[in-house]
């Protein structure tokens, strides 16, 4: 008889949730809504916000909004210079920005503007982060694995991506205390991805197989991935239950299967696989 072992802390978090909710409650009273980018990562949830009629748009195709369309604002947040682009074509907007993220572009601006070097933690290609570096003129020192190129000097403020790893965290600090004579340091890692890597963590270390559900262009979920790959060699990562099949006949001796998802993996995908298993 097969386990299946969910771990405590897997599928939404707060900012996706809230943002979710509110963008399929959403009626416009005119024009069209459009989000900013996916709404999230994850294309089963996107889909279904594209067969309401919420479908997404890109940087460049803010030139083309009309004054009645509304631009829904994804949880990862955007730059200062993208919010007076839409101002400037005169848009509605509805800012979805995670609270913790918004939290994070607050301390970079007040830090930048004090004459602090912003140092973050992160992917700098990810959409947060990127909205991040907007609220310091684009002028961060950004690392995703902890090190640093050069000794830092003058006054440093250390931030980092909601979804990274602490361990990514310590090293990163440990790195710059070595040389920066001044820095403050805000670990803005959010709780929930830490409680959500933690509880991975410690499932995969009692399974024979893991199952990680999310968007493959999720950072949190990546992250859980190769965690949970560290203990339990026959990890998979799946983007939901339709993917199953393809992994059954390696994991059909696994009589202790976890499962953990991403933070921005819907609660109904994460059930769907679990029934399949």
């Amino acid at each position: 008889m097969r386990e299946i072992i969910r771990a405590n802390n897997s599928g939404f978090c707060f900012g996706v949730e809230r943002a979710v909710k509110q963008s399929f409650d959403f009626v416009s009273p005119q024009g069209r809504v459009v989000t900013l980018g996916p709404l999230i990562h994850n294309k089963d949830v996107t889909q279904k916000l594209a067969n309401k009629g919420i479908h997404e748009i890109s940087m460049e195709d803010i030139p083309s909004l009309m004054k009645e369309d509304t631009v829904i604002i994804r949880t990862h947040g955007v730059a200062m210079a993208v919010y007076d682009e839409l101002k400037e074509q005169g848009v509605s907007i509805v800012d979805l920005t995670c609270p913790y993220v918004i939290n994070i572009q607050k301390k970079v601006k007040l830090h930048h503007d004090k004459g602090y070097k912003i140092v973050i933690l992160g992917d700098e290609h990810h959409p947060e982060v990127v909205g991040i570096n907007g609220y310091c003129n684009n002028s961060a020192y950004i690392t995703k694995s902890g090190e640093i190129d050069f000794p830092m000097k003058g006054k440093i403020c250390v931030v980092a991506q909601t979804t990274e790893k602490q361990s990514n965290w310590v090293k990163l600090i440990t790195n710059i205390a070595e040389t920066a004579k001044e820095f403050v340091a805000f670990n803005t890692i959010c709780k929930a991805t830490e409680d959500r890597q933690k509880s991975a963590e410690e499932i995969s270390k009692e399974v024979d197989a893991m199952i990680v559900i999310g968007g493959y262009t999720s950072s949190n979920t990546t992250k859980l991935y190769e965690i949970c790959k560290k203990n339990c060699p026959m990890t998979f990562h799946i983007e939901n239950a339709g993917e199953l099949d393809e992994i059954k006949e390696k994991i059909k001796n696994a009589v202790r299967v976890g499962i953990t998802a991403g933070a921005s993996t819907p609660e109904w995908i994460i059930k769907e696989a679990m029934e399949n298993l």
